[in-house]
């Protein structure tokens, strides 16, 4: 389940990424999600990069558990942030009724196709009744690997939403957009609000 060209890639290239997410802007997305939770809420943070979303999350007050399945990303989150990140992978999540939201931000669409729908159903379970799931993943068809070496699955809109539907979510907002990622090609983005029923 768990791509390790894709990992190695992210060890490997940690200063590169850390330059490209590295900035002062605050993301709308990631606002409007801490503002479905009140303080002391436990969010995951699944593939948590260098740390910045599980920063801002413990700045506004919500408790975080921020993972993720490059090693050198744990470090550098924690050296950066001191947030107390872990090496996991997709999965690892087996916790039950544990969580009020899940924020997988861009992570999900490492994993491969045959995958994600198992573990959908893995962050269902781990959320409380009622918790909210972020899901960014990119749009598109198929699966490739950038030039880099990171595998990348792409999906329809409908796509995901059945996906997401399937796994017992509600999709609450859709947000779409277009940006460059490491490898610097602009792509259209997609992420999606669940709530579990």
């Amino acid at each position: 389940m768990t791509d390790q060209e894709t990992i190695g890639v992210y060890n490997r290239q940690v200063e590169r990424y850390l330059k490209m997410v590295d900035g002062p802007e605050e993301d709308p997305i990631l606002m409007c999600f801490i503002d479905r939770f009140k303080a002391s809420d436990y969010i995951l943070d699944l593939g948590c990069g260098p740390g910045h979303a599980a920063a801002v999350m413990r700045s506004k007050g919500l408790l975080v558990d921020p993972v993720d399945a490059a090693a050198e990303m744990v470090k550098l989150a924690n050296e950066k942030f001191t947030i107390s990140a872990r090496q996991a992978n997709f999965s690892d999540i087996d916790a039950t009724d544990l969580y009020h939201g899940v924020w997988a931000n861009f992570s999900l669409l490492h994993a491969h196709t045959k995958d994600l729908e198992f573990i959908l159903l893995a962050l269902h379970r781990a959320l409380k009744p009622k918790g909210f799931m972020h899901l960014g993943m990119k749009l598109g068809q198929g699966s490739q690997r950038d030039r880099y070496g990171r595998y990348y699955a792409y999906y329809s809109q409908a796509e995901l939403e059945d996906h997401v539907n399937n796994a017992g979510f509600t999709v609450k907002k859709v947000d779409l957009g277009t940006a460059a990622g490491m490898a610097g090609d602009m792509e259209p983005w997609i992420a999606l609000t669940g709530l579990a029923r």
